[in-house]
């Protein structure tokens, strides 16, 4: 079957950051508007997929409320291409949606339109494309990649280098450009909330 069905799709929330440009905060439950950043961005996942995986490294239990929390192996932060790889080796579905965890504003066709552009190209991974340039975070990979990102962790790259490595297919989210804005200071999130907070 090649048309979108949420049943096949299964995100991952990167949240392993250590949040040094928030205090050493733990971003994704920093408060916006009233609710753990974290949960704006789930729920606009939920109508989209079939369950959610949370990449994190501290505070698991509070971010067990979310989804299945997954931690970096070994010791320490490894980076975003860690919460890629150990997520596509636990997902439940043949696709993996990964988002970062400081994104409140997530498009809510975000799943269908990478999707859409994997089943006409072929591709095993779409990475969005905001007009001016990639997103590699906002990305959909077929499961089975999870060997390729594991190899590609322990090589030590970045994920737009390992996203080059197996061929990924930009997706054109121009029209939606404001969708992959992340806040990354306390600042930005009283911004966002002075401009988005009823």
């Amino acid at each position: 079957m090649t048309a979108f069905q949420v049943p096949d799709i299964a995100a991952a929330i990167l949240a392993g950051g250590e949040g040094r440009r928030v205090g050493g905060s733990d971003k994704g439950l920093l408060p916006l508007a009233g609710k753990p950043l974290i949960e704006r961005v789930a729920d606009s996942l939920r109508p989209q997929v079939c369950s959610i995986l949370v990449c994190a490294n501290r505070n698991t239990d509070e971010y067990a409320r979310f989804g299945r929390v997954l931690a970096d192996t070994g010791q320490g932060c490894h980076g975003p291409l860690a919460g890629i790889a150990n997520s596509l080796a636990h997902s439940p579905a043949p696709w993996l949606l990964t988002v970062p965890v400081d994104a409140p504003n997530l498009a809510f066709d975000l799943a269908a339109r990478l999707h859409a552009t994997a089943i006409v190209t072929g591709a095993d991974a779409v990475v969005a494309h905001d007009g001016v340039r990639r997103q590699p975070l906002f990305a959909l990979y077929r499961s089975h990649l999870a060997q390729e990102a594991a190899q590609a962790l322990q090589a030590d790259l970045p994920v737009w280098q390992w996203q080059d490595a197996v061929d990924a297919i930009e997706a054109d989210f121009s029209d939606r450009a404001q969708s992959f804005a992340n806040l990354n200071t306390l600042g930005e999130f009283r911004e966002w909330e002075s401009r988005h907070a009823r």
